[in-house]
């Protein structure tokens, strides 16, 4: 199983960025899918994601509003869409693949089985 994270690069505060997550070796339409992010020195924290298809979705309070994931299962992917980056948006961003059944979500990153390599954002002020 491979996730294969991109999209990630450096931007000015208040910029928009689109993150892609290209799914193989997995049959797609099983797993919950989400995206995740590590700022340094901080832990991995739950940003956003969504059910199996698609239509339940969670996101973290502090991208509420701005971030929206959305998933193509033709096309084993996922995506991040982020507006209004802000400084503190800075991080290693990771999709995650969680094996769930029907409609169930979670947001704790121990449930999840497999793991993109990241990619970085970097929001300048």
């Amino acid at each position: 199983v491979q996730l294969q994270a991109s999209g990630g690069g450096l931007v000015q505060a208040g910029d928009s960025l689109i993150l892609s997550c290209a799914a193989s070796g997995v049959t797609f339409q099983y797993y919950a899918m989400a995206w995740f992010r590590q700022a340094p020195g901080k832990e991995r924290e739950f940003v956003a994601g969504l059910s199996r298809s698609g239509g339940r979705k969670e996101y973290a309070d502090s991208v509420k509003g701005r971030f929206t994931v959305s998933r193509d299962n033709d096309n084993k992917k996922v995506y991040l869409r982020m507006n209004s980056l802000k400084p503190e948006d800075t991080a290693v961003y990771y999709c995650a693949a969680d094996r769930v059944i029907s409609s169930v979500f979670h947001v704790d990153k121990a449930e999840y089985d497999y793991w993109g390599q990241g990619t970085l954002v970097t929001v300048s002020s």
